[in-house]
């Protein structure tokens, strides 16, 4: 008898075991407090991989879609681009926006995302944020990088949203173009994304 309700503990502690060990649960569906139609989605992207972000984001939590767009856009060549970008960041230039968001005034919440460029938030992303006033909303940065990560770009968007509540952000490695790596946001790395946004989505403090 003994021996039996020895045999019973072991056989339970390694049922036990096994659940609290093994792979971790499927991330459930985010859930983020705020009406799909006060939440706006922001987003600048050259390749495509931010864009592709912004829209899991979207299918998670609902929400208007943008695409901004330059009146001048940049170069297709990425040297060149490159370049400009240095010297619109030296110079403080704000690029001109053709992208016009009607009344922002009754959107709550941002997702806001863009390559780092430079190790800094992109010149378009800082016109975004001089041109329209963003005071008591809540703003979700998320990026996209060739695996350098994100420089100073969420330390900008905090200091050049002032009076807006910056949210801890999201990144991911997206393409490098630079090596003529562009779209990579498919397959595995989709799936992978996916679950990553799932958890941000999960994690964020909102007011």
């Amino acid at each position: 008898m003994k021996i039996s309700s020895l045999m019973s503990i072991v056989l339970l502690l390694a049922v036990l075991s096994c659940a609290t060990n093994g792979q971790p649960d499927v991330a459930e569906t985010p859930t983020v407090n705020v009406p799909a139609d006060r939440i706006l989605i922001v987003y600048l992207s050259r390749t495509k991989n931010t864009k592709a972000v912004a829209e899991i984001i979207q299918q998670k939590v609902g929400g208007k879609l943008v695409a901004l767009e330059l009146q001048d856009p940049y170069p297709a060549d990425y040297k060149t681009t490159v370049d400009q970008v240095a010297r619109e960041n030296a110079s403080g230039f704000l690029p001109a926006l053709a992208t016009r968001i009607d009344s922002i005034e009754k959107y709550g919440m941002i997702f806001l995302g863009f390559p780092t460029w430079g190790m800094q938030l992109p010149p378009p992303i800082r016109s975004f944020l001089a041109q329209y006033n963003l005071k008591g909303k809540t703003i979700a940065p998320f990026n996209t990088n060739a695996g350098y990560g994100i420089g100073t770009s969420f330390d900008q968007v905090n200091s050049l949203a002032a009076g807006s509540n910056v949210l801890d952000g999201f990144s991911t490695q997206g393409g490098i173009e630079r090596d003529d790596v562009l779209f990579v946001m498919q397959g595995d790395k989709q799936v992978q994304v996916d679950g990553q946004v799932a958890r941000w989505l999960q994690g964020l403090k909102l007011p």
